[in-house]
């Protein structure tokens, strides 16, 4: 913990994933990019010093510090050995920045980071806070971190998690009070003119978990058309379920080569709300391309098949007046009122039948709803009221020890290797 905290601003550095860059304009699939993006604008908004490690391409609201030159482009781990070497140099440019030290809590969003870090950031008595964006199966937290999980073994270690379903997930570890992601509701434009003969949409990664086939069916049952946005990600089990999705699709339209926004509107969703097709894949879409499908939405749909921690979706769906058809898994009765900003269901039946009632769901509620709950800046002061808490159990494990905060020392460089 650094020295002289009362007579300076609070410092967080963010420690990146690699796997794209930070910032708001991305124009492919990044959930955790995006949180960082608007954690590190809520805080600099908010006056506080928010430094960010990350790529160079990368564009950010506070302290950009760069530690590579370019993200990996992609979101499955590169286990190349130049992979490797990047993720090598991103964690020991993040130890030099620690070793400047003017850090006050380092808050990152996986494990590996925190295996890596741990031990600078004891040096310094720097706490190091995490967010769970994932469920423990893939966390590694029960085998390959286990050590990190318990808090006497690993004191500076605090996990956050992103919904009370998930927290629930995490028993076996000691983690703080949940904090929902937040999005910039005013980025999202509410369609007043809802088309009531309007298509439903589907956005997320092409994988069984996500439920786009459960989407698929009902539209049909609906009578609907439906477009579906995502990445097929590099992974055997998704290409092989998108291979079997594409015999349910009646039109492919390629987003990526429309830049323009009056392009895409005119080339992409005009078509498309004029096409007899029912079933529409657009592919990965940008930023700016996934609001203008929100927002002329009739409904979202979010049929997940396992227990989505989180959904990004929902929020953005919301923020843009447009009403969550979902299936009742995971975090999904905390996010989406049911009856008031969509229908939480049990069934495809249900999901179907409630298209027939959408109407009854007011757009500005949806809007009001993300900006109370899941807005920017209430996951900002969220997290900051989590920082100054963690600072405060440091400085009283401090007393309670008689010792005083030592002075900064500077760090024996290290040498990151990631087997």
């Amino acid at each position: 913990m650094s020295k002289n905290k009362e007579n300076k601003k609070l410092t967080v550095l963010h420690v990146a994933n690699l796997n794209q860059p930070i910032r708001q304009d991305l124009d492919c699939y990044g959930p955790i990019e995006m949180v960082i993006h608007n954690l590190d604008k809520g805080l600099h908004t908010m006056g506080y010093r928010s430094v960010v490690a990350c790529s160079g391409d990368s564009k950010v609201t506070g302290e950009h510090y760069i530690t590579i030159d370019k993200s990996i482009g992609n979101y499955c781990l590169d286990r190349t050995s130049e992979g490797k070497k990047r993720l090598n140099h991103h964690l020991s440019r993040i130890i030099d920045r620690i070793n400047m030290g003017d850090i006050d809590i380092i808050h990152t969003h996986d494990g590996q980071a925190v295996k890596s870090l741990y031990d600078s950031a004891a040096d310094l008595n720097i706490p190091i806070v995490m967010t769970l964006h994932v469920a423990p199966e893939v966390s590694n937290f029960k085998d390959k971190y286990a050590h990190l999980a318990n808090s006497l073994i690993t004191p500076l270690a605090h996990y956050v998690p992103i919904s009370e379903y998930q927290k629930k997930q995490y028993t076996f570890m000691n983690t703080e009070n949940v904090v929902y992601n937040g999005i910039d509701a005013s980025e999202y434009t509410v369609n007043k003119n809802r088309d009531n003969n309007g298509y439903l949409f589907s956005i997320g990664r092409i994988t069984p978990d996500k439920g786009q086939a459960v989407a698929i069916d009902v539209a049909k049952k609906s009578g609907r058309k439906l477009i579906i946005a995502g990445c097929v990600q590099d992974k055997t089990s998704d290409r092989a379920f998108f291979s079997k999705l594409k015999n349910s699709i009646d039109l492919f339209i390629e987003s990526n080569k429309y830049q323009n926004d009056d392009e895409y509107y005119n080339e992409v969703i005009t078509p498309v709300m004029e096409s007899d097709k029912q079933i529409i894949f657009v592919g990965e879409i940008s930023d700016r391309q996934k609001k203008q499908l929100y927002s002329n939405a009739y409904a979202t749909l979010f049929p997940i098949q396992w227990g989505e921690p989180f959904g990004l979706v929902m929020t953005e769906s919301m923020a843009s007046g447009t009403p969550v058809v979902a299936l009742n898994k995971g975090s999904v009765p905390e996010i989406v009122l049911d009856k008031k900003t969509g229908y939480v269901v049990d069934s495809v039946k249900s999901m179907a039948d409630s298209i027939s009632i959408i109407d009854n769901i007011r757009p500005r509620i949806c809007r009001k709803h993300v900006e109370d709950n899941f807005s920017v800046s209430k996951m900002a002061n969220d997290y900051l009221e989590l920082y100054q808490n963690v600072l405060e159990q440091h400085l009283a494990k401090d007393k309670v020890n008689n010792s005083e905060v030592s002075p900064l020392k500077a760090l024996t460089p290290r040498k990151i290797v990631i087997p």
